[in-house]
């Protein structure tokens, strides 16, 4: 288990691992075109052009499978004057191994992203070379591939019509959805590593709007996709804002789209149905399927109640893909359909509980909730 205090570092200001930033508030953000991580950060020399989003990814992925924090790799991160622009040793090497990640895959895998970072360091600062005894002769812990294989013709599951039909069902049917327009909920949300819980808010107007709202002391955390565009608030971190582009543009119509699932069968192409799993020791129903700009989301539904459990879906970064962590839970009747009460979102830079206390059912949603949110307040000097 990694430290709480390592995973939260990218929630809480440093960012550019390998780079370092305009000072705050010192760039537009324009909607017109994505924000480049070149016009956002400086010193960056191997991670070129790069939007912001898909560079935020690939720094959590380098914590990720380092368990490094920012203060591990930047000079003064975390205090009040942040060197960004310096090159400490461990940058250097860093840079390095980027080099060599890209040179593996370019001569070895005809471009593919097959090595990354987490292909040796694990969770560990230096690679483990040896397997212990202890590892041997244990239990093994499952690494299941991105990409999950498809159920042979001879495994006993259900088909993928067979398995969302059942969701739908469960929810409380397809009528009982389409009446389902828009809602809103209250309720608490309870960061990774912290006991305090914060006011928090989602709002949803269908066919796919869809915004979260955490209200912490910093400011506002935001999570928001209108229809077109999706965008984040995160408050402390370096940039603040920034707009989800590619195939995390792709994970935030997803997420909208799921708030009104009557539909799903038509969220993604080539749906596959893997072998089943287990999850909190229940048994689930895998399947998979894709969209555009490599897009990839994996579905475990409850193999008894046929409720969804859990969904990943990944985004592409330049050191490997980005992993977003959504479980259901605590499913109560709202206007007829089932719905999750307590979520908990998990990224590679952060987690967040979220336990809604009520929801009101078609409501009155003002569109301005989902639009690009207002930059969150300068850090004190």
């Amino acid at each position: 288990m990694k430290l709480p205090s390592k995973r939260l570092w990218m929630y809480s200001g440093a960012v550019a691992l390998l780079s370092a930033t305009v000072p705050f508030g010192g760039v537009a953000f324009a909607q017109a075109k994505p924000q480049m991580a070149d016009d956002v950060f400086k010193n960056i020399q191997v991670l070129k052009g790069l939007t912001v989003d898909e560079f935020m990814g690939t720094m959590g992925l380098f914590s990720a499978a380092l368990n490094v924090c920012c203060g591990d790799c930047h000079v003064g991160a975390g205090g009040s004057n942040p060197q960004w622009d310096k090159d400490p040793p461990r940058k250097l090497i860093a840079r390095q191994m980027v080099r060599i990640m890209n040179k593996v895959n370019k001569e070895s895998f005809n471009g593919s992203q097959v090595v990354t970072c987490w292909t040796c360091h694990r969770g560990n600062t230096p690679p483990a070379t040896t397997p212990a005894i202890d590892a041997i002769y244990s239990d093994p812990v499952p690494m299941y591939p991105d990409v999950l294989p498809k159920a042979s013709a001879s495994a006993v599951v259900p088909s993928i019509d067979q398995i969302l039909d059942k969701y739908i069902q469960a929810l409380g049917g397809a009528d009982a959805l389409s009446k389902l327009t828009s809602y809103s909920g209250t309720g608490t949300s309870t960061t990774f590593g912290q006991d305090k819980a914060n006011p928090a808010e989602i709002h949803a107007k269908a066919p796919d709007k869809f915004v979260t709202i955490v209200h912490q002391r910093e400011g506002d955390m935001v999570r928001t996709y209108d229809g077109h565009d999706a965008w984040v608030v995160l408050p402390l971190t370096v940039t603040g804002e920034y707009q989800l582009t590619a195939s995390a543009a792709e994970g935030g119509k997803l997420d909208g789209e799921l708030a009104f699932p009557g539909n799903i069968k038509g969220f993604l192409t080539n749906w596959k149905v893997s072998y089943p799993a287990n999850i909190d020791g229940k048994d689930v129903n895998v399947v998979q399927g894709s969209g555009p700009l490599g897009f990839i989301a994996t579905f475990y539904f409850d193999k008894q109640t046929g409720l969804l459990t859990r969904m990943v879906r990944y985004a592409n970064s330049a050191v490997g893909r980005v992993p977003t962590q959504i479980d259901f839970s605590d499913y109560r009747p709202v206007a007829g359909v089932m719905m999750p009460f307590k979520r908990t979102y998990g990224w590679v830079s952060g987690r967040e509980e979220y336990t809604l206390t009520e929801i009101k059912p078609n409501v009155p949603v003002d569109d301005a909730k989902f639009v690009k949110p207002p930059p969150p307040p300068l850090p004190p000097k």
